[in-house]
């Protein structure tokens, strides 16, 4: 029994050293390595959009497989209410694309990292930006940029050069003459209408036109020294005459799928729309049952293209630029991310899922983004160089000089909380204000909204 003992502990011993000695099998039991996710939300959300988003993903997560890039389809309508609900939860987006109305009140509010996007600038190459876009992103208050600038389109009043030169009426760029269109086409030509302006009130497209005639009229919501301003003369006449369209307008609560349609089925002469639409005049567009719209014949070429709007008080031109944000917190390879999808090609195929409504801004990539397009070749050079020249004349109430952080702030909140649509409702559709009381209210809320940015 001692030798069997004996024997038995030298057994163990020996099992013991072997084992440590022997190699390990890692393969199967140990646990993948965690990778870095990062989460990047966007508004372009159309399936195609969405897929060639997908697409630069996967490239960018083959040649760096420790990230794992994740692309998020959002709402526009929707960006304010998801991002407050994403930050209660501590569940904040790493990117996000959003319009550029939304930069000043997400900064004011601390979510977005301004370092980040000075980095990034500053690594895709300062000097490659147009100098329309940068002024726009840079916060006031600090100096440095607060979102990277992305892609953007220009607003215009299109018409029916054909049936204007028909009736003898003057391009629709000033007040007096954009009146004489709307009493003068309505009935003629086959018209029922001679456009569509933007009621509905729950809805963004009223207030992206009204701001463009308001700034026709020097209408602005502060003054140069801070104090509100939406009950002013200039306001008010903004408010009255943009009301006054709607006797030559479609009835019923309208955005700009109406605004559309509408011009695109030959029903009306005048849509305020973006350069999005370039496309869908030649083919039509998509409506909400599926089908597709067929186009009177040459809309393209009849089209006429009308960005500034002209009073007596001023002119105006209008556009979108969007942006990308990156968010605190967000992982350092967000600024990666943003680079990669801004690069070369992979910034030319972002623009090639809707090219007359993304036009870059970035200097290098003009000559590429001409020819993502054979849509281009139904315009005159004229308008095509109007559009890719249109940050260095944009627009916006954001963007008045004297306006510092908090202004922004508000400006982006009133956008954000569709209240220019509620009150042209309420002059328009419910009828129960006046242009001056629907002021008067705006001059309340916006009071209101000032109040809480400065608390």
């Amino acid at each position: 029994m001692k030798k069997f003992s004996i024997m038995m502990s030298v057994i163990v011993v020996l099992s013991v050293i072997l084992g440590a000695c022997a190699p390990q099998n890692t393969d199967a039991t140990q646990a993948p390595a965690e990778k870095t996710v990062i989460e990047f939300w966007t508004t372009d959300n159309e399936e195609d959009r969405i897929i060639a988003y997908e697409a630069i993903a996967d490239a960018f997560m083959a040649e760096n497989p420790e990230v794992d890039l994740r692309i998020v389809a959002i709402e526009e309508a929707g960006i304010a209410q998801r991002i407050a609900t994403a930050q209660a939860a501590n569940r904040l987006p790493d990117i996000v694309r959003m319009g550029v109305e939304r930069v000043s009140a997400f900064a004011a509010d601390g979510i977005l990292d301004l370092d980040a996007a000075q980095a990034t600038i500053e690594s895709i190459g300062e000097d490659d930006f147009q100098a329309g876009p940068l002024a726009m992103v840079t916060d006031p208050a600090t100096g440095k940029y607060a979102a990277v600038p992305y892609d953007g389109w220009v607003q215009a009043l299109w018409y029916r050069s054909d049936i204007f030169d028909d009736l003898g009426l003057a391009a629709p760029i000033s007040w007096d003459d954009i009146d004489a269109a709307c009493d003068g086409l309505a009935g003629n030509a086959g018209l029922d209408y001679s456009m569509t302006i933007g009621t509905d009130p729950g809805q963004n497209y009223p207030h992206q036109v009204f701001e463009q005639v308001a700034i026709s009229n020097n209408a602005w919501p502060f003054d140069a020294s801070g104090n509100v301003t939406m009950d002013t003369p200039e306001m008010i006449a903004a408010l009255d005459w943009y009301a006054q369209l709607q006797r030559c307008s479609t009835p019923g609560p309208q955005y700009w799928r109406g605004a559309r349609e509408s011009y695109e089925l030959g029903q009306s002469g005048m849509m305020w729309y973006s350069t999005y639409i370039m496309d869908d005049l030649v083919d039509g567009s998509g409506t909400e049952a599926g089908s597709n719209i067929a186009v009177v014949e040459n809309l393209a070429a009849n089209s006429g293209f009308a960005p500034s709007i002209v009073s007596d008080k001023g002119s105006a031109t209008y556009g979108q630029l969007v942006t990308l944000g990156i968010l605190q917190g967000a992982d350092p390879m967000a600024q990666e991310v943003v680079k990669y999808f801004m690069t070369g090609q992979n910034y030319l195929d972002i623009l090639a899922v809707a090219p007359m409504g993304k036009v870059p801004v970035l200097k290098s990539a003009v000559e590429g983004w001409r020819g993502l397009s054979e849509y281009f070749d139904y315009y005159s050079e004229e308008t095509i160089a109007q559009i890719a020249d249109g940050y260095e004349t944009m627009q916006r109430w954001l963007f008045r000089p004297e306006y510092g952080s908090v202004e922004r702030a508000v400006v982006g909140d009133i956008e954000g909380r569709l209240l220019i649509p509620q009150a042209i409702s309420y002059i328009v559709l419910e009828q129960t204000m006046t242009p001056e009381e629907a002021a008067s209210w705006l001059q309340e809320q916006v009071i209101a909204l000032l109040a809480e940015r400065s608390e």
